[in-house]
């Protein structure tokens, strides 16, 4: 009587595709059952389209927030292989210090000047944030993460949230729990309207600014011969370094780049909201996070896409699910866990090495 056997390695691939067709039937399940809600909400409200125009602008306001601190995630994981959980804080030292710098050239009397000094105050301000943000990403490279650059991976990332939590609760000793607030001149006050949509002065403004900052990342990534060193190092370190390129120095200038960008999104984000304190940067740090993984870690098209789409999402999202506005957290990070479970890499892709894959 012949037996029959069966070898483990013969069912494991019959495992994976059964499961692997579960979870995409369940990721059709969730679709439909999101899109029936909507169309029902919809129906039953009848909002008008200028309101989801209105919610569709103040998305890509905030998607161009979160855009700017995801680059900074995206560009640490590509270069460390390493989720820095304090990025956010770094983004929140900026808008601190673009506070003070908005109180300096208050009291110089420059946004009560012409239209052109007022700007050039605006983008001092705006510089001194980045500065402050820089000199906080640089030094947490070089005292929290350098030392532990050999180590497994989930050492960094616990001195990462111990960084962060330093950052949040030394500035909650210094400055106070009370909130400051940004006071805007009377050159970005108020808005304009566009077929009906009302568009804030400070929305346009950190949408265009965004948008600028990311092109100039990219083309330093794409087109300068640092960005060239970038990509070789997040390739391979040690071949990197064998090449003549300083590994060191490469990894502190991905650092300053992303500090830079963090702090222009705090300066920014505190002129829109009016208000910094010392946990401003933890949830906007925690989306951007979100954004970096919808668009595809260490893929920098895909976190601007990410981070964009993320904002739109979270905008229209209780309007759109009939539930209160105060839920709109709970949406940003159900994407994140959906992401995670249905597509791991993103929705264009992560960006690494063959050797990292």
């Amino acid at each position: 009587m012949a037996v029959t056997t069966y070898s483990s390695t013969s069912i494991r691939p019959r495992q994976k595709t059964a499961t692997r067709w579960i979870v995409r039937g369940l990721g059709v399940l969730i679709i439909v059952l999101v899109a029936w809600r909507v169309v029902t909400v919809g129906l039953a409200e009848g909002y008008p389209a200028s309101f989801w125009m209105s919610q569709v602008i103040n998305g890509l306001v905030l998607g161009g927030v979160y855009a700017l601190v995801a680059l900074g995630y995206t560009l640490v994981y590509g270069i460390l292989l390493m989720i820095n959980f304090a990025h956010g804080d770094v983004m929140m030292v900026g808008g601190f210090t673009g506070f003070f710098a908005l109180q300096f050239f208050m009291a110089l009397g420059w946004l009560e000047g012409s239209a052109a000094l007022v700007a050039l105050a605006l983008i001092l301000i705006v510089a001194a944030g980045m500065f402050g943000s820089v000199l906080t990403g640089v030094t947490l490279e070089r005292v929290a993460y350098r030392p532990l650059r050999g180590a497994p991976r989930l050492v960094p990332l616990i001195s990462a949230i111990g960084a962060s939590l330093f950052l949040q609760y030394s500035v909650l000793l210094i400055f106070g729990v009370s909130p400051r607030v940004y006071q805007k001149p009377a050159l970005i006050e108020g808005g304009f309207r566009a077929g009906g949509v009302f568009i804030p002065y400070t929305g346009l403004i950190i949408f265009v600014t965004s948008l600028f900052l990311m092109l100039m990342l990219y083309l330093i990534v794409q087109r300068t011969k640092l960005g060239r060193a970038m990509r070789a190092v997040a390739e391979d370190k040690g071949t990197a370094a064998l090449m003549g390129i300083d590994v060191d120095r490469v990894i502190v200038f991905t650092f300053i780049l992303g500090s830079a960008l963090a702090g222009a999104a705090g300066v920014m984000l505190g002129f829109h909201n009016t208000v910094v304190k010392f946990n401003s940067g933890f949830i906007p740090g925690l989306k951007a996070f979100t954004a970096a993984v919808l668009g595809g870690i260490g893929n920098i098209p895909g976190a601007m896409v990410g981070a964009l789409l993320l904002g739109v999402i979270e905008a229209i999202g209780p309007s759109a699910l009939g539930i209160p506005t105060e839920y709109k957290d709970i949406i940003a990070f159900t994407v994140l866990v959906l992401i995670l479970i249905f597509r791991p890499s993103g929705l264009l892709g992560e960006v690494v090495s063959e050797k990292r894959a």
